[in-house]
């Protein structure tokens, strides 16, 4: 399909790749990993032909169609509804459209035999190539990466370009290429738009190559995986984690080589040593140092996880409450965010908070950073600094600032020593502290930020999409960092394997409630999985119909026995809520005791109980909510 052959590419005297091969097969599913400024970009770039290489051979079948997408389509701009953007891959079938628009216009006057034949096959092929449905087809791809029927009439240009990104996703997936080539095709995308993805990827037919830091992502998709290093491509025959295990193995036998070698060669070195200066043995000595410069070194095997090692503190910590919301209302025009929403973030969470774009996570999190207005109360308690991370922070930066001098800066108490220990915790080491922040990348700028985030002197931060612009390598050092901290943070993030490693509590926006979960996040989508989620409630029949109907129609006997089992069922539900809230009453008053919140343990598990409590009295009230509405459908 694809076949890169000793590919050299320079930048500069730099050589990203240096005779290089791969070979791209029908069918192959395929991750292109390894550390940012490895030339993963790039190297899509080149295979498209926007870059054309040093050196090397790149060759594909003439007719093969590509669909690419990368982050430059992020500037794409039209006045033009995101409907009519994504129907633009149908060319041929759009000409086809309009040219039969045409030949019926001119049929109303002209009536030979010539148009009606020309209508006839034009017809013919649209026909053949689907064209009636492709309208369809645009709809059902928006749909999942999450445009609402409504939002499909929008033009593009006032959409943000993360949602403008997946109207350029759906439009090449619409064109149904012979391979994909993805380059971060999750950022700026939610959790269900990428389980969406992670589905319709599984089953395309063609070829695929994806960058991506998602490690969840790459197991759901990818069955080969190629690392990009050192100017090298190398390919591993499965997913992610299949990568991890077999380069820990391939490490270990170059480890175990290297050693034997580096022992073969001082016992070398030592024999000519001791032989060079006797003249009957000068000619051996001579040859074996031949031997020895000839002889293909094996290299030690480079340390590609680095560990944090600095240690995250501050100088007073928090209270038991870091913050508590009560009565809390936000919406914008025609949408509803919270309603009399409550939420508490104790000392020592480490909260995940996850759902669909659009659902209010980024507003909430300004709300608790106090950036946002809202209706209702928000407070941070005793004893309580706050830290918020955002995208938009790295715009912050000060451009000319050195790497080293924008920390200093910003975090004076520490030395140098202790700025450097802490870059290099972020990969940047030796001279790389002095690089200006405008020559950076943005996941180099992103390390800067998040680096600063952590040198303050908080107990509580708010991390907004903190993975974003990150490599697999960096969002592992973010991970060990987090585990580290002491303090307390809330994070928005839509990296699985992150939020999995970071998070012991999970909360979600519902119903325009703050919900929460006590555990992890993989505990929490097991739960997620099983639980009974409120059914959706019916259209509403027209009024004038149901009047119509009432007058017209006496209930019959199904209805009035149907109204009378719901009509006990709510009854029961009603009982039920008034216990739970005796109970969550109950749990509330033993979290305040003090020999409860004096004592972790107690405090955790009793904390646990009025969580689960509180669960189940939510859960009650969306039963008798779907109860209620039933009755007034029937009594209409």
């Amino acid at each position: 399909m694809i076949s890169i052959n000793d590919l050299t590419f320079l930048i500069g005297s730099r050589a990203l790749y240096d005779e290089a091969d791969w070979h791209i097969k029908p069918g192959d599913k395929v991750g292109l990993i390894g550390a940012n400024g490895t030339g993963k970009s790039t190297l899509l770039k080149i295979i498209v032909g926007e870059y054309a290489p040093t050196s090397g051979s790149i060759s594909m079948a003439k007719d093969l169609k590509i669909g690419y997408l990368n982050q430059d389509l992020l500037s794409y701009d039209s006045h033009h509804s995101i409907l009519h953007v994504a129907m633009e891959a149908f060319e041929r079938q759009n000409k086809l459209h309009d040219e039969i628009e045409d030949l019926l216009k001119k049929i109303e006057t002209d009536y030979s035999e010539e148009i009606l034949n020309k209508l006839s096959d034009k017809q013919q092929e649209f026909e053949a190539l689907d064209g009636y449905n492709i309208e369809y087809r645009a709809n059902e791809i928006l749909a999942g990466l999450g445009f609402s029927t409504n939002d499909q009439q929008r033009p593009l240009n006032t959409f943000s370009g993360g949602w403008r990104m997946r109207v350029m996703l759906a439009k090449i997936l619409l064109q149904n290429p012979d391979i994909l080539l993805l380059d971060e095709p999750t950022n700026h995308m939610d959790l269900p738009s990428i389980k969406w993805l992670e589905t319709y990827l599984g089953g395309f037919e063609g070829a695929i190559v994806i960058v991506s830091h998602d490690r969840y992502f790459l197991d759901k998709i990818v069955n080969k995986t190629v690392e990009s290093r050192k100017g090298k491509l190398t390919t591993y025959a499965g997913n992610y984690s299949f990568y991890l295990e077999e380069k820990a193995l391939r490490s270990e036998i170059q480890r175990g080589e290297f050693k034997n070698q580096q022992a073969k060669i001082k016992q070398e070195e030592r024999l000519i040593e001791r032989f060079r200066a006797k003249a009957s043995k000068a000619k051996m000595a001579q040859s074996r140092m031949k031997a020895l410069d000839k002889m293909e070194r094996v290299e030690d095997v480079d340390d590609d996880n680095p560990t944090v090692n600095f240690s995250f503190k501050f100088s007073k910590p928090s209270g038991r409450h870091v913050v508590r919301i009560e009565h809390a209302y936000k919406s914008y025009p025609n949408v509803d965010i919270l309603k009399n929403a409550e939420g508490v973030i104790e000392k020592g969470d480490k909260i995940a908070l996850i759902g669909a774009n659009g659902k209010g996570k980024s507003t909430l999190l300004r709300i608790i950073a106090g950036t946002e207005k809202f209706e209702g109360f928000c407070e941070t308690g005793h004893n309580v600094t706050t830290t918020f991370f955002a995208q938009h922070q790295l715009e912050s930066l000060h451009l000319d600032n050195s790497i080293l001098e924008e920390l200093q800066a910003f975090a004076p108490k520490h030395s140098d020593t202790e700025l450097r220990g802490i870059l290099g915790c972020f990969l940047f080491t030796g001279d790389d502290v002095f690089k200006k922040i405008k020559v950076l990348s943005g996941g180099e700028k992103s390390r800067v930020a998040l680096a600063k985030s952590l040198t303050t002197d908080s107990n509580f931060l708010i991390l907004d999409e903190p993975t974003n612009h990150l490599d697999i390598q960096s969002v592992n050092i973010l991970i060990q960092a987090l585990q580290q901290y002491e303090g307390t943070f809330i994070t928005v993030s839509h990296d699985r394997y992150f939020l999995d490693h970071v998070a012991n509590k999970i909360w979600f926006i519902e119903d325009e409630k703050i919900k929460e979960y006590p555990g992890t996040y993989a505990e929490y989508e097991e739960w997620d999985s099983k639980r009974v989620k409120p059914t959706p409630k019916p259209i509403p029949v027209k009024q004038e119909e149901k009047k119509a109907k009432v007058a017209n129609e006496p209930a019959s006997p199904n209805t009035q026995q149907r109204l009378k089992k719901l009509n006990d069922q709510l009854k029961k539900v009603e009982e039920e809520i008034a216990a739970f809230e005796h109970s969550v009453t109950e749990k509330e008053a033993e979290l305040t005791k003090e020999e409860v919140f004096s004592n972790q343990q107690k405090l955790d598990e009793a904390n646990k109980k009025y969580l689960a409590e509180k669960t189940l009295l939510d859960d009650a009230q969306k039963r008798w909510e779907i109860l209620a509405s039933e009755i007034m459908e029937l009594e209409g």
